[in-house]
């Protein structure tokens, strides 16, 4: 039968179906059901559009005298912030929502969460004003008429211990990522000098490379006398490409370039062990992880005897943290998230000060997905699915998510496979959304749960997956018109 045919049949029967639901539900319609009237939500709320010189700051008509504007102008500094909120109090005000706009917002949100004010975090995209009418004095009256009926979804933000330490890990990373320029300014510096040294070792700012560097910086020009700084572990090149890359050429400039950059990669350093010791004071803040009453639901376990081993610890990475904080991070958790595939103990680190430990704060794993951006899009009209694009966000939880997915596609754990399954699927990247996905799962559930991770077995994962690829290869022949049949040298 022609696959045309077979096509129109096929949506014929699907519009005959459209049909029948159509008429079961307008015969279930004994009567028009009246239309809801918009309730107010929050009758004492307030809108605030930020800037970065002025708030204009909206209140409803009814909390302020008679000919009073309902509408006022504060400037920025913390008097007239001060100023603000204690205008907001006059008027009773119990609750304020405010766009996310750059990092104005931060202290005036503080201000108000210390009076006891209610304040809702909107992200800009989702509070759109009416097409003509774009003012700031417009947009706070918008923003509060929203919250008024309850139309401003509340933005996530942690509880202030999370807080401290999420400005203190992301100062940590902007550091190394300082000191990952100051590595390439050396590696440029050392290639004027016709010093091929990057090409013979691994890591330019290892052991043996910044060994050699500080040699060069000392005075010492003889290939004899620096290749003796290499260590036992290098062994990218032998000991002879090495005295070939350590003859160049040099000059003045260039070494005063490389000296520079060495004094500015030293201080980094300092400066994130500094760092490091004020997020130790920030995590021993922390309150330990409570007993959770809720039970979780079942989820397959293995066998006593498929359970697997400890996870051995590798190599460090050369940006983790000289002490190990894994103890404390297990008390804060309530289970050690180490463990999961993929993750260390920077990621982790890194994870707890961008999402805590609230897993309460989103009603779902799905719902956590979401605000990650890891799951497909919904954009649908007349019944037609227009796109699947994942949604478009700047999380950098999701992005340390998506790191350890490519680094746990690597390996050859039931997650690594159900990686290159769906890699070799649909693309590499779909298939690090898809694993980035999986791991944010088990992180919402190992928190929100207390539960501790424990692994599928790989011989009973590779079974499910081939059961599933035969049910799919029947129900393909089925519509086709044939049957499966398993012949004896694959049984």
């Amino acid at each position: 039968m022609p696959s045309s045919s077979r096509a129109s049949r096929r949506n014929a029967k699907n519009a005959l179906k459209l049909k029948a639901q159509a008429r079961k539900r307008a015969a279930s319609a004994t009567s028009p059901v009246e239309l809801e009237k918009l309730e107010p939500i929050h009758r004492r709320a307030a809108g605030i559009d930020i800037g970065s010189a002025e708030n204009y700051a909206a209140v409803p008509p009814e909390t302020v005298a008679p000919g009073e504007s309902s509408v006022r102008v504060f400037g920025v500094f913390s008097e007239q912030q001060d100023a603000l909120v204690e205008w907001l109090r006059s008027c009773q005000i119990s609750t304020v929502a405010m766009e996310a706009t750059g990092i104005y917002w931060l202290t005036l949100y503080d201000k108000l969460e210390a009076v006891g004010i209610e304040v809702y975090l909107v992200d800009p995209h989702g509070v759109k004003a009416v097409p003509g009418r774009k003012s700031d004095w417009l947009d706070c009256q918008w923003i509060q008429k929203l919250h008024t009926y309850g139309l401003l979804q509340r933005a996530f933000r942690p509880d202030a211990p999370i807080r401290r330490l999420r400005t203190l890990t992301r100062q940590r990373t902007e550091l190394v990522c300082a000191g990952a320029s100051q590595q390439q300014h050396m590696e440029k510096a050392l290639v004027c000098l016709n010093l091929q040294l990057g090409l013979v070792i691994s890591d330019l700012a290892g052991e043996t490379g910044l060994a050699i560097i500080r040699a060069i910086l000392a005075g010492e020009r003889d290939p004899e006398m620096l290749v003796k700084h290499r260590s036992v572990r290098c062994t990218k090149a032998s000991i002879g490409e090495m005295k070939q890359a350590l003859r160049g050429t040099y000059n003045d400039e260039d070494l005063f370039v490389l000296q520079q950059s060495v004094d500015t990669w030293d201080f980094l350093q300092e400066q994130i062990g500094e760092c490091d010791g004020k997020i130790e004071l920030a995590l021993n803040a922390i309150p330990t992880a409570r007993a959770v009453e809720v039970k979780a639901p079942p989820l397959p376990v293995p066998a006593a005897a498929d359970q697997p081993k400890k996870k051995t610890k590798g190599t460090a990475s050369k940006n983790a943290p000289a002490k190990d904080f894994t103890p404390i991070l297990q008390r804060i958790c309530g289970v050690d998230l180490t463990q999961v595939m993929g993750l260390n103990l920077l990621s982790v680190l890194m994870l707890l000060g961008e999402i805590g430990t609230d897993m309460t704060r989103w009603r779902s794993a799905q719902a956590f997905c979401s605000w990650l951006g890891l799951c497909p899009g919904a954009k649908i009209s007349g019944g037609k699915v227009l796109s699947r694009r994942t949604r478009k966000v700047t999380n950098r939880a999701a992005t340390i998510l998506r790191l350890a997915a490519v680094a746990v596609g690597r390996t050859d754990t039931w997650i690594g496979l159900f990686y290159r399954r769906m890699k070799a699927r649909k693309g590499g990247p779909k298939a690090v959304t898809a694993t980035a996905r999986k791991l944010a799962c088990i992180i919402y559930h190992m928190l929100k749960y207390q539960e501790e991770f424990v692994a599928l077995d790989m011989e009973k994962y590779v079974a499910k997956a081939q059961a599933h690829r035969l049910r799919h290869l029947r129900c393909e022949a089925k519509k086709l018109g044939f049957e499966l049949v398993q012949t004896q040298e694959a049984a």
